[in-house]
């Protein structure tokens, strides 16, 4: 004989994926769905004797509150996307943990994905959230055109851009000083006696990758330094590429004696190609990198305040939300230069 198919059931007798209602948590504790609403939404007029009743019908059911109704009442869902570039990436960590702790702190939920620095999936990451009707978005932008986001923000969708700024729609940005910190960075190893000195950076269409640049221009200028063509390469920043441009500049009648590398990604490639040579070079890295201080020497960074970065971005979302910000800004938050040893290495001629 076939075998009678048997209903899966959850630890509380109920079937899998058909969750207790108002009705259940009623019938279980003996009193009507206005009731157990008052108890629920945390409303008066409930007796404590009743209140307890339905908390352990609740409790022994698992009931969880359906928000829906609530978010057509006030237009509001108490959730905010955040979209990354790459999850595996260390500099989004405390960003998004600071972006999480503020959402929080307004009782809000985070939700966030990777746009893998695809501006096709950044824009169907961005659009999906829309249509689950998050009430913001911090976006870390991997294209350059956000006009597909201008109807969600008339719409009344807070938006704050981060690390990049929008492309062709005036709109809220959180920056680090990438000039600014690349500027330094090579003003530092330009004051410990160095004139040939590399610059390994992303691609240049990336905002970041195009600031640092010039960061590193403007600082060999101020040195009345003219800057070599083979002393810069920018490009995809896997490792191959940042190999062998790394060895080019490093071979050769006159190698450069100090590389600014442009991100963290670069720099450990750029550490690995360093160790395998024979002679010291001096590195200055933008970025700062997990075990960077056990390192001999250790590496001297211009580091990024991520956290700070976060925690700006999410507050200007909810001043948004709030109603009490006006135009669209754009802020740059300062870098720090940690000096290790690595910056501090003289030319080796």
């Amino acid at each position: 004989m076939p075998e009678t198919p048997r209903r899966a059931v959850g630890i509380s007798g109920n079937r899998y994926g058909n969750r207790p209602t108002m009705k259940d948590v009623a019938a279980r504790a003996g009193v009507g769905l206005k009731t157990v609403s008052r108890v629920v939404n945390g409303e008066a007029g409930v007796t404590p004797e009743t209140e307890r009743r339905v908390q352990e019908a609740i409790d022994a059911l698992g009931f969880r509150r359906n928000d829906s109704a609530r978010v057509l009442r006030k237009g509001r869902t108490a959730t905010v996307g955040l979209v990354l570039e790459d999850l595996a990436d260390p500099f989004y960590g405390p960003l998004s943990r600071a972006v999480e702790e503020v959402a929080r702190a307004h009782g809000a939920l985070l939700i966030n994905g990777s746009s893998a620095e695809d501006p096709d999936r950044e824009q169907e990451l961005a659009l999906a959230l829309c249509a689950r009707r998050v009430d913001g978005l911090v976006v870390i932008p991997a294209g350059d055109d956000h006009r597909y986001l201008e109807p969600e923000i008339k719409a009344g969708v807070a938006t704050v851009f981060v690390d990049r700024p929008a492309g062709r729609i005036d709109a809220d940005c959180v920056l680090s000083d990438n000039f600014g910190g690349a500027r330094e960075g090579v003003a530092h190893l330009v004051a410990h006696g160095h004139r040939r000195i590399g610059f390994i950076g992303d691609m240049p269409r990336i905002h970041t990758a195009a600031e640092r640049l010039r960061g590193y221009r403007a600082a060999m200028e101020d040195a009345g330094i003219a800057v070599e063509d083979a002393w810069m390469s920018l490009g995809a920043t896997d490792p191959g590429r940042v190999r062998r441009a790394a060895e080019e500049m490093l071979t050769g009648p006159a190698p450069v004696t100090a590389v600014f590398s442009g991100n963290n990604r670069v720099t450990v490639t750029v550490i690995r190609v360093l160790a395998e040579q024979s002679r010291r070079t001096a590195l200055v890295a933008f970025d700062d990198l997990e075990l960077a201080d056990l390192l001999q020497p250790g590496v001297t960074v211009v580091a990024q305040d991520a956290a700070a970065i976060g925690r700006t971005a999410a507050d200007r979302l909810f001043r948004q939300l709030d109603g009490t910000l006006i135009a669209p800004e754009r802020i740059e938050v300062p870098t720090r230069l940690v000096t290790r040893g690595s910056g501090e290495l003289p030319p080796a001629d």
